[in-house]
């Protein structure tokens, strides 16, 4: 889907080798003003005061892939159609 859109990847980070912190989480929720979590085909909008870590993280306890952050907006856990609209 990215690279149908010529979208460049500024920063990649595999979370098995380096998995994310939750000193990690909170810079890059202090540095958004929105999430959006996506689970299947269900989104939820928040605005990144009221976003909480457990917000961020999967059943597995650890935090959801992908986190894509486009300007001040970013995107939890894998959805298409939220996927596009952050492109868009």
């Amino acid at each position: 889907m990215l690279d149908a859109r010529k979208v460049s990847v500024r920063e990649e980070r595999i979370s098995k080798k380096e998995p994310l912190s939750d000193a990690d989480a909170r810079a890059i929720l202090k540095s958004v003003s929105e999430v959006v979590i996506a689970k299947g085909k269900s989104t939820r909008r928040l605005p990144s005061s009221e976003a909480k870590l457990a917000d961020l993280r999967g059943p597995t306890g650890n935090f959801r892939a992908p986190m894509v952050r486009k300007g001040k907006t970013l995107l939890v856990g894998f959805g298409a159609e939220a996927l596009e609209e952050l492109l868009a």
